[in-house]
């Protein structure tokens, strides 16, 4: 598939100190807690573990001298290309002590937070265009009416928010997942965000898929241009929530232990895609969980508080799909409906599409179709429930037939019986029990 891998704008390096538009002292006092935390005694091992530019570590480090909480061990390290060595003077490890007592946040240096927008800008989930190519080839094991893709493209292009409702089993998620896989470029993650002196941890491995890195020859020549280390280069992320989903969970969290910050949810899955999968099946009411949501809709930005309670601005830059088995006017009001930029309905497959699923489920299965057992399916069993078919049903259906075949030491095949059989457990019927 033809992917536009290439399209996002790196974050450029910082070349000196005065670019960084961090606290100095918030810089030095994360140099002296790595240093002293991770071991770490030569410019080029300080720079990776700080994940900075060699010139710019070497400015830190010599500021830090120049306090005289960092000395020179006046050893060349032959291990490590005859680097000169350092560690921290007395002075150095007290004050390295006294900041983790503050913020026990060491490693790599945050992003400012305005630095960061301007990066958000560069891979906006808003600047992405997604041909009909591209969504049919992420979708194409999912059998879908053309004018479902239709409705779907231009509102995956235009990165707003979608609201997909019909009948349960019917692929909202495999759809949800499709949309996901038909993004197909990359983004930056910060490891880390500042503002007003706070750490925001971003990056998060159970949501970002990183991608791998080259490393760089150091005998080479040629050293290739290398983007801010500070982020991690990812696929577009993901963020799938569903029942479990609360209003606490799109506040920042604070972790007292170590004084910093985690990101919620929606900030991690900025530049990607936020699904909130069975609306209407959370503790709290879809209506309170889409008020939340008005205002990083409408103005492209998310309101955060910090423990001082102080509010502040981040970018709100994800494609947010909304995924409920009620109708919409059961569940929301019209104020909310207008704020869902594109509403559609996913409708159980009819006939045809249904027989193509079936026929599709049963080959990857390798169960043989029989015709005299698919005339008595659709002749005699989905008349009984009008005629409503759905996309679960063929693989429910096959694969009971399977269980019972392998039970009774048989080869796979499908017969009216066995039709009969895989039904009666796909649905329960109504009857009193008695107690």
């Amino acid at each position: 598939m033809n992917m536009q891998t290439t399209s996002v704008m790196a974050p450029p390096a910082p070349k000196g100190l005065g670019e960084m538009k961090l606290p100095i002292v918030m810089m030095r006092d994360i140099l002296l807690k790595t240093v002293f935390r991770k071991n770490v005694d030569t410019v080029s091992e300080i720079a990776a573990a700080v994940c900075l530019p060699g010139s710019v570590t070497q400015e830190l480090i010599d500021m830090a001298r120049e306090q005289k909480l960092i000395e020179a061990t006046g050893t060349l390290n032959a291990n490590s290309g005859n680097e000169m060595g350092y560690q921290l003077t007395d002075a150095g490890k007290a004050r390295a002590l006294d900041a983790l007592s503050q913020s026990e946040y060491f490693g790599a240096m945050p992003v400012p937070l305005d630095v960061y927008r301007e990066q958000v800008k560069r891979q906006s989930i808003r600047n992405i265009q997604v041909t009909r190519d591209q969504l049919v080839g992420a979708m194409g094991h999912l059998v879908l009416p053309d004018s479902l893709l239709d409705h779907l493209g231009p509102a995956v292009s235009a990165g707003r928010s979608i609201l997909m409702y019909g009948p349960p089993g019917n692929g909202k998620s495999s759809i949800s997942n499709g949309i996901k896989d038909a993004l197909g470029d990359n983004v930056y993650v910060p490891r880390a965000i500042e503002y007003s002196g706070q750490v925001i941890t971003v990056y998060d491995p159970i949501v970002h898929t990183a991608i791998e890195q080259e490393a760089d020859d150091p005998n080479s020549l040629r050293r290739r241009k290398r983007f801010d280390s500070r982020y991690v280069q990812c696929e577009r992320p993901t963020v799938v929530t569903g029942g479990e989903l609360s209003l606490s969970m799109l506040d920042l969290v604070y972790n007292p232990t170590a004084r910093t910050y985690q990101a919620p949810l929606q900030l991690k899955s900025t530049g990607g895609i936020f699904i909130v999968d069975d609306l209407g099946r959370q503790q709290e009411p879809p209506q309170a969980l889409i008020n939340r949501w008005i205002v990083p809709l409408e103005e492209n930005k998310d309101i955060l508080g910090l423990q001082s309670g102080e509010k502040f601005e981040v970018p709100f830059d994800t494609l947010v799909i909304f995924s409920t088995n009620f109708h919409p006017n059961e569940i929301f009001d019209q104020a909310a409906l207008r704020r869902i930029f594109f509403k559609i309905k996913i409708d159980g497959p009819n006939q045809e599409n249904f027989l193509k699923i079936f026929a599709m489920v049963a080959r990857k299965r390798g169960m043989p179709l029989d015709e005299a057992a698919l005339v008595h399916l659709l002749k005699v069993k989905y008349p009984t429930i009008n005629n409503i078919y759905a996309n679960y049903q063929p693989i429910f259906l096959i694969d009971q037939m399977i269980s019972i075949c392998e039970f009774e030491g048989i080869p796979y095949q499908m017969s009216p019986d066995l039709i009969d059989r895989a039904w009666a457990n796909m649905f329960v019927r109504e009857e009193k029990i008695v107690h």
